[in-house]
Formats: structure tokens, C-alpha cells, sequence
């Protein structure tokens, strides 16, 4: 009988067996994800976070010293304290929150690879804030190069050296050198747990172990940048020999309320069972709610008294501007839509017509507009307002509101006239945007309801008020909060159409940040009235997704 040869015998490779073809499949699967990893992490989470680290330091073209809170203080004055502590208790609930249902399901589970899991994903997670601390405190030392090298003669040799000096920096390189042993952890500990341990559902504990400790380590950060300052300032205070800041007051005030929100869950849980107590329930509630409007009232205007004026008049002209405009174009393009949507002749014709202000280059429908609501009496919109008999105006030029012109009181004086002149613009434009996306909801509600309704005799209001309105809610949710965050954002069109004559009245914040930037070059400050635009953005939006989304009907 004759022996086959061992050589003659093929070997598996580790990729040929099971646990070798699930790596090799996770491995493929991150390698396809990996470049849309890293567009988001450059495109969208650098900017902000490099945006937050310029905001904490005195910036200008060259970066300068680290100041702390001081620029997000001379923008929202001692708001800005109690904004910062808040966000840390935000950032603290949160995570507890993620740490709380980690922990259920590792009691729920029997198996030691949920543990290990947890643990790489905590490695992880600090071990990228380490990357980040290294990267922000690199970042200065290569940016102070120019000018470092002003004056010599520059080549490639001194950029390389001067690079590599930055590199070398004591604390650039106790922070790289702590990166290291962080990623190397990181590493080890993950390996280990996909070796060993690995379970169906290992990547969404380790992701949400990671996004625990990323949020308690950034909580933990904000809270030890807002206590340094009121540190300091309790310091100052009493060497001074001054009265406590309100705002460090307020913060006391703050820790209070969440002491009191505690004690009113353990209350609430104690009694849960006895009815005859909901009375007191209640009134204890009320006065929690007239102590904190108390303190909203007559505390909150106190902490905003040193405020940056301009910033506040550019998120006050910010909200009129979006007061003006989105309910006005959300209302005509949905009424156009409706009209086009009906079996009319040149249907395609006029759906053209009605979207060409939108994809039409701004400057070059803005000089138009300029040149429409000039201050001359030639002008076509004076020209329109001789013929009912009214004076011309000023138009773009005018400063004056709409209710001093027309001698209304001052709680009803509403925009500039200028501003106006600015709304109708923005409104012109994305009439046309809001149709289309009107048409495409219209398209998409069934035709048999409507068949319907008529045979049941509903008229054309009935049929468009239960019918319409709420099979298009989800496109009406998607237009506003994008009309929303467009308002907070826009600058082109008011950047074009203002003129020096206005001045601060309509000057929306992003508007205001950029002139600071450009013309008084803060980029530390610019910074961070960015960042308190953004955070505003955000909230806003949260707001809105929580208010309308449950008012939203998914047939």
C-alpha cells in the first residue's frame, strides 16, 4: 500500500479556517468603511473639535496663550459659566446614562467576553482622547513655525528641522509618548477580546463603552475648566474684598436644583404608592417651578449684563430673520405646490420658472434686488409706491424699523427696514426649493383618498385639512428644520445686500463672527462665538425633533 508524503498534504492557512474567514471578514468590512471613517472624522468632527481648542485660546493669525473662558465670557458674559457647568452635568448624565445599560446587560449575560468587551472599549475610548490631546497640543507648535523662520532664509531644510523640533517639545512629547502606550492598549486589549471572547454583539459594547468613557473624560474636563474659573474668580473676590460674581452664585444655584431633583426622585419613588398624597406632590412641584422662574427672571438678565452687545443684537436680528422668512416660504411654497400639483396646462413650464431663483448664483440676484429697493425715487419698488400715494423710501439704506416709521411702539418695532428688504430676498429664493419638495410629498400621498373623501362628500378645504396637511407632515417636519438651521447659517445673501448705512441691523451672528475674523483677525474669539452658534444650531434642532417629530404621521 503505498503512503502519501507529507509534503503532498495541503495545509490551511489561518484565513482558511472559521474564526480566520469571520476576521477576515471584519477586517474587509472596516477597510471599506474606513475611508468614509476618516472623510467624517476630517470634514466633520475636526473642524468643530479644532474650533473648540482655538476658542480656549488667545488667537490671532499666530496662536497665543491659553485664556481659559475668557473669549466665551466676553461673548455671553457670565452666561457663559453656568452654559459650561451645565454642559458638564449634560455630559456626566449621558454617559451614566450609556454606563447604566452596559452594566444591565452584563449582569444579564453569563459569558466573561461582555467584561473584556466593556474594558477594550473603555481602552479605546481613552486611548482616542489621547490622540486628540496629542494632535491639539502638536497643532500650535507647527502653526508657530512662519514665524519662527521670519527674517531667515527659508528652505526645506529649516521647515524640516523646525518640524522636527516641534515633534520634539517637552509636551508634545509626554503627550505622544502617553498616546503611544494608550493605542498599544488599545490594541492589545482588543485583539485579546476578538481572540477569545468574541460574541454577536462584541463591536456594540465596545462602541458604546468607548462613547461612556469619551463623554465622562470630556464631562470631567469641562467641569475642571468651569471650577478653575470660578476658582479664580472666588480668589479675586476676596482679595478684593468684593461680593461674590452672580454667576458663581448661580452655578451654587444650579447644584442645588439638581440636589432638589434628586431628592424629588427619591421622594417620588418613596410615596409612589399612596394617592392621597398627590397634592402635595403638586405643590411641592409648583414651588420648585416658581423658585426656578424666580431665578430665571431675575438672576439670568444679571449674567448676561457684560455680554458681547453686538453678538446678542446679531442672534436677536438671527431670529427675526428666521421669523420673517421660514414660515412665509414654507406657507407660498406649499400653496404653489398645491396649484402646480393640479392638471393645468404648462404644469412643467411654470414648475421650471418657480425653482430658477434658487440654482441662480447669488450675487447675481442679489445686485438685482440692490438695484431694485435702491433709495432713489427711480428705483422700481419706490416707483410701485408712488402709485398708492406713499412717500419713497430708503429701502436697503435704512436703518430705522418698521415700526418707527410707522410710529409703533417700541415692543412692536420689529426689523429694520433694511432687513426686510433682506427677507423678501430669502423668501424669493427658496420658494422655488420648498414647491419642488412639496410636489415630490404630493406625488407620494395615494390617489384613493381623495377618491374617497369625494364620494363621501367632503368638500376641498376638508379633503386638504385631513388629507393633505397630515400625509405631508414628514415633508413639512424635513423643510423647516432645514429652513431653520439655513436661517441660523446664512450669510451670503446678507453679506451681499448689506451696506455700511445699516450698520448692526442686520448683522445676523454668523455675519457678526465673520467680520470678526476677518477684519479684526480674533480667531480665538471668532472661535467661540462659532461654537456657541453651533451649540445653539443644535440645540434648536433637538428641540424641534422632539416638539414636531411626534406630530409627524408616517402613513
Amino acid at each position: 500500500m503505498k503512503r502519501h508524503r507529507t509534503a503532498d498534504i495541503p495545509r490551511l492557512g489561518f484565513f482558511d479556517t472559521r474564526r480566520g474567514r469571520i476576521v477576515l471578514e471584519n477586517l474587509t468590512a472596516y477597510a471599506f468603511l474606513a475611508p468614509a471613517g476618516l472623510l467624517i472624522a476630517l470634514f466633520g468632527l475636526f473642524p468643530v473639535a479644532f474650533a473648540f481648542f482655538v476658542s480656549l485660546h488667545r488667537w490671532r493669525r499666530f496662536p497665543d496663550h491659553y485664556n481659559g473662558l475668557a473669549n466665551y465670557e466676553k461673548a455671553l458674559g457670565n452666561l457663559a459659566y453656568i452654559l459650561f457647568f451645565w454642559f458638564a452635568l449634560a455630559a456626566f448624565a449621558l454617559a451614566a446614562l450609556m454606563i447604566r445599560r452596559l452594566l444591565r446587560a452584563l449582569r444579564e449575560s453569563d459569558s466573561p467576553s461582555e467584561s473584556l468587551n466593556l474594558l477594550s472599549g473603555a481602552v479605546c475610548g481613552y486611548a482616542a482622547l489621547l490622540v486628540v490631546d496629542w494632535f491639539f497640543k502638536l497643532i500650535p507648535a507647527i502653526m508657530l513655525i512662519p514665524r519662527q523662520v521670519r527674517g531667515q532664509n527659508t528652505s526645506l531644510e529649516l521647515f524640516m528641522a523646525k518640524l522636527g523640533e516641534s515633534f520634539a517639545m517637552p509636551e508634545v512629547l509626554t503627550a505622544g509618548n502617553l498616546m503611544i502606550l494608550g493605542l498599544l492598549g488599545a490594541i492589545g486589549v482588543t485583539a485579546l477580546s476578538a481572540w477569545f471572547f468574541r460574541s454577536a454583539r462584541s463591536n456594540d459594547l465596545i462602541i458604546q463603552s468607548a462613547a461612556a468613557t469619551a463623554l465622562t473624560v470630556s464631562g470631567g474636563f469641562l467641569l475642571q475648566l468651569t471650577l478653575s474659573e470660578i476658582r479664580a474668580a472666588l480668589d479675586a473676590a476676596r482679595e478684593s474684598g468684593e461680593a461674590l460674581p452672580i454667576w458663581s452664585q448661580l452655578v451654587f444655584v444650579s447644584a442645588g436644583v439638581i440636589l432638589i431633583a434628586l431628592a424629588w426622585r427619591i421622594f417620588q419613588r418613596g410615596i409612589k404608592a399612596h394617592e392621597n398624597k398627590r397634592f402635595m406632590l403638586m405643590a411641592f412641584s409648583g414651588l420648585a417651578l416658581a423658585v426656578g422662574g424666580y431665578l430665571l427672571m431675575a438672576e439670568l438678565p444679571a449674567a448676561l449684563a457684560e455680554a458681547d452687545d453686538d453678538l446678542l443684537q446679531g442672534f436677536w436680528v438671527t431670529v427675526m430673520y428666521a421669523f420673517g422668512t421660514v414660515p412665509v416660504q414654507l406657507s407660498v411654497g406649499l400653496v404653489l405646490a398645491y396649484l402646480l400639483f393640479q392638471p393645468i396646462r404648462f404644469r412643467a413650464f411654470f414648475r421650471m420658472v418657480y425653482f430658477i431663483p434658487y440654482i441662480t448664483p447669488f450675487v447675481a440676484t442679489s445686485i438685482v434686488f440692490r438695484v431694485m429697493f435702491d433709495a432713489g425715487k427711480t428705483a422700481p419698488a419706490n416707483r410701485v409706491l408712488s402709485l398708492f400715494g406713499i412717500e419713497p423710501q430708503r429701502w436697503i439704506l435704512e436703518r430705522n424699523s418698521i415700526g418707527e416709521l410707522f410710529g409703533l411702539p417700541d415692543f412692536l418695532a420689529g426689523p429694520a427696514l433694511a432687513l426686510v428688504v433682506i427677507m423678501i430676498y430669502s423668501t424669493w429664493t427658496y420658494i422655488g426649493y420648498d414647491a419642488v419638495i412639496f410636489l415630490a410629498g404630493l406625488g407620494n400621498i395615494p390617489g384613493e383618498l381623495y377618491e374617497a373623501a369625494r364620494i363621501d362628500g367632503a368638500s376641498g378645504w376638508r379633503i386638504f385639512r385631513h388629507i393633505t396637511l397630515p400625509m405631508l407632515s414628514p415633508t413639512v417636519f424635513f423643510l423647516s428644520l432645514v429652513a431653520i438651521i439655513g436661517t441660523f447659517q446664512a450669510f451670503t445673501q446678507i453679506w451681499i445686500l448689506r451696506t455700511g448705512a445699516v450698520g448692526s441691523k442686520v448683522n445676523t451672528a454668523s455675519v457678526y463672527i465673520f467680520d470678526e475674523l476677518q477684519n479684526s483677525n480674533r480667531y480665538g474669539y471668532a472661535s467661540s462665538m462659532a461654537f456657541v452658534l453651533f451649540a445653539l444650531i443644535l440645540l434648536m434642532t433637538l428641540f424641534q425633533n422632539r416638539v414636531m417629530g411626534r406630530r409627524v404621521f408616517y402613513a
